[in-house]
């Protein structure tokens, strides 16, 4: 589903699992943007090639979303005119220590990595994640992959598989 053509904003209260996306697969519904992500992986490949790999692909999909629940207690309280002092508390408190462990476990992983991908000697959904998280916290200004060495370099490494060179070259720009 195409969420930049506005199409998930007419439907989603139609969904039979109401307002969260939903992947339908023989008529089993499955909900949840990561549940999707990962059942896809799984089906396709890209979730791990070893019971440790899929492990540790888990891991950083686990870390990812304690940095993205940090980061949101911070944007929203930015967005709701929250009081400077209010923001400021939160960005210290909440979204600096979890993105500084976000940033250093993901380095650590890089660091010890043959394959410059995040797990294994491949692909794998971790590395999507996490690139696609980067490149929205770089459009909000954010963040800055030429101030990440290795991020940057896993960033050029996916970016150069073709058919996600194409998606990149040719995805609308949408609103996060």
């Amino acid at each position: 589903m195409n969420h930049g053509d506005g199409t998930w904003e007419k439907i989603k209260d139609s969904t039979p699992i109401g307002k969260v996306p939903v992947l339908s697969v023989d008529g089993f519904d499955i909900p949840q943007s990561l549940a999707i992500i990962r059942y896809l992986a799984n089906k396709f490949g890209y979730a791990g090639k070893t019971p440790e790999e899929k492990a540790w692909v888990d891991a950083i999909i686990d870390q990812y979303k304690d940095f993205q629940f940090a980061f949101i207690q911070y944007a929203n309280a930015k967005n709701a005119g929250r009081s400077d002092e209010e923001v400021e508390r939160i960005r210290t408190e909440v979204y600096i220590p979890y993105k500084d462990l976000y940033f250093n476990f993901l380095n650590r992983i890089l660091e010890k990595s043959k394959s410059g991908f995040l797990v294994g000697d491949g692909l794998t959904f971790a590395d999507l994640v996490v690139i696609e998280n980067f490149f929205n916290l770089e459009k909000s200004q954010n963040f800055v992959f030429a101030e990440h060495p290795k991020l940057l370099a896993l960033k050029e490494k996916v970016h150069v598989i073709p058919a996600i060179k194409e998606w990149v070259e040719t995805r609308p720009d949408t609103q996060f």
